[in-house]
């Protein structure tokens, strides 16, 4: 059973999480169910960028990102190479680690 690392993040998870993920499973979906509460804010429909999480290991492992989600990610803040959006990457049979970047672009949040 793979499993997700997620590093510490301020106001997610500021100790960091281990998850334990099924393959075919969305790295989104693993962390909501694990009550890490990170933004989707399109209802995880590839139509936003508040998923966005930076995959620090394990990133050969996930499926290529399609069109779509390359378009989307352009507009994330804090693009690096081994971006993806959460909703997107499905996880495979390798461990990930992934970092949720410390802003998100979101002018609806009604969290903030």
């Amino acid at each position: 059973m793979p499993r997700i690392v997620v590093l510490p993040h301020e106001a997610l998870c500021p100790e960091g999480e281990v998850l334990d993920a099924v393959s075919g499973e969305t790295v989104c979906d693993v962390m909501l169910a694990n009550g890490i509460d990170i933004e989707h804010a399109c209802e995880k429909s590839c139509a936003c960028t508040t998923c966005h999480v930076i995959v620090r290991e394990g990133f050969p492992s996930l499926d290529e990102a399609d069109e779509l989600e390359e378009d989307m990610l352009d507009k994330a803040w804090g693009l690096e190479p081994e971006s993806r959006l959460s909703c997107q990457a499905v996880v495979g049979d390798e461990d990930l680690v992934v970092e949720v970047p410390r802003y998100t672009i979101n002018m609806v949040s009604e969290r903030h």
